[in-house]
Order: C-alpha cells, then sequence, then structure tokens
C-alpha cells in the first residue's frame, strides 16, 4: 500500500483532533477563568531508508504526524468588576473547591448563585467548599465574605468537564487572593483561535489534496501503464 496515504491520512488525524480543541475554546471565550487547550503533535519515528543492493543509506522517511499530549494553558487572567455580590475571582494562584457527584473538584470560574438552602453552589448547583472542606453558608444580608471561600493549590489539575478540574488539593490555603464582585476572564483568545482554526482547515485541506493525487496516481498505474 501507497506510505503516502497513510501519512496524508494522519496529518489529517491530528488536525481534526486540534479542531475538536480550537472550536471548544471558541465556545467558550466567554466563560470566567476558563482555561485554554494546547495539541502538541509530534511525528511517528522516522522509517532509515537504504539501498538493497549495496546497503548504502538513502535517508530518512517520515511517517506521518500524531497528537502526542494536550496542555491546559493556567495562565491567569485578568480580573472585571462585575458589582455582583456572589461572583468572585482568583487573584494569583488557587482553585475554588465545590462537591460534585462525583467527588470534589476545582474549578476558577466563580461565578457563584444562591441555592434554596442558604449555600452558595456554582452554575450547576454544586456546593461551593470553604477551607474547612464545609459547604460556604451566605449571610442574612445575601453576601459572602470572600474569606471564608477556600482557596486550594491542586497539583496535576486536568480538565474532567464543564469548568472543573481534577487533581490533589495541599493542605492549608493556596497563596492567592479571593476577591468578591469579580471574574476572571476566559483564557481563549478568540482572534488567535480564529486564526489556529483557519490555518488547521488548510493543514487539513493539504492532506485532501495529498490522498486525492495519491489516488489519481494509483489509478493510473494500475489502468493505464499496467495495460502496456
Amino acid at each position: 500500500m501507497e506510505r503516502g496515504l497513510y501519512i496524508a491520512a494522519s496529518g489529517m488525524v491530528s488536525e481534526m483532533a486540534r479542531q475538536d480543541l480550537i472550536a471548544n475554546d471558541l465556545a467558550n471565550a466567554s466563560t470566567p477563568g476558563y482555561k485554554a487547550d494546547r495539541a502538541v503533535q509530534g511525528s511517528f519515528g522516522d522509517l532509515l531508508l537504504s539501498n538493497t543492493a549495496t546497503g548504502q543509506a538513502v535517508g530518512a522517511l517520515g511517517l506521518g504526524s500524531r497528537i502526542e499530549r494536550q496542555i491546559t494553558d493556567m495562565t491567569a487572567q485578568p480580573l472585571r468588576e462585575t458589582g455582583e455580590a456572589l461572583d468572585f475571582a482568583v487573584e494569583g494562584d488557587g482553585f475554588f473547591a465545590v462537591q460534585t457527584p462525583q467527588g470534589v473538584r476545582y474549578t476558577r470560574n466563580g461565578q457563584f448563585s444562591a441555592a434554596a438552602n442558604g449555600t452558595l453552589t456554582d452554575q450547576r448547583g454544586n456546593a461551593v467548599l470553604g477551607q474547612n472542606g464545609q459547604p460556604v453558608r451566605i449571610g442574612v444580608d445575601g453576601k459572602v465574605d470572600a474569606n471564608a471561600v477556600g482557596l486550594f493549590t491542586v497539583a496535576n489539575a486536568r480538565k474532567v468537564g464543564d469548568a472543573l478540574m481534577q487533581g490533589t488539593a495541599a493542605a492549608g490555603r493556596a497563596p492567592g487572593q479571593v476577591r468578591s464582585g469579580a471574574l476572571e476572564g476566559s483564557g481563549s483568545d478568540p482572534t488567535r483561535a480564529m486564526v489556529d482554526m483557519i490555518a488547521s482547515l488548510r493543514a487539513y485541506e493539504s492532506g485532501q489534496k495529498v490522498i486525492t493525487t495519491i489516488d489519481l496516481t494509483l489509478g493510473k498505474a494500475a489502468n493505464q501503464v499496467g495495460s502496456l
């Protein structure tokens, strides 16, 4: 089988995975505390070609590309004032903790609300936790002291969906600060995402053209050259 087909196809598969990440970034361009993802592409091991008659080295042949790993950019984003009493943002390092049905998860999205039982919850109804691991309660004035909201240092944080992360929380309060009435901006840059999307689509189309060209060449080899 023509090796070029596999090389072109592997490049197209890599670009499809990259486009999924870019599309997710675009969809979360206005999500508070969102962290953008980056796909790191690499090549499969090269195949060393040699002359079968003499054994002389001819050179290396690439075997296509692949997504080696996905990296989440954890860079803190600028804060914007909202004036909402139940909005919170992290200045510096740290994560909020919420109690989900799957266990404790962490987030930088501090767009919280009040539950019917008087506790602070995220947009999905998960209870926001204090530093003691207990749900944060809202005062009679409808406000929450920023120091009552837990702030955790999380090692090996990785995304699990819905702006939540999973990892190992260290003991003690994180070195950052919690600011009330503000939200952290999204880590997604729509302009950069659109440029990356266009570049990825062009690379994908190039792979399609390569496959089409190879297919036509093989067709001629079988139907025209083979008939001579």
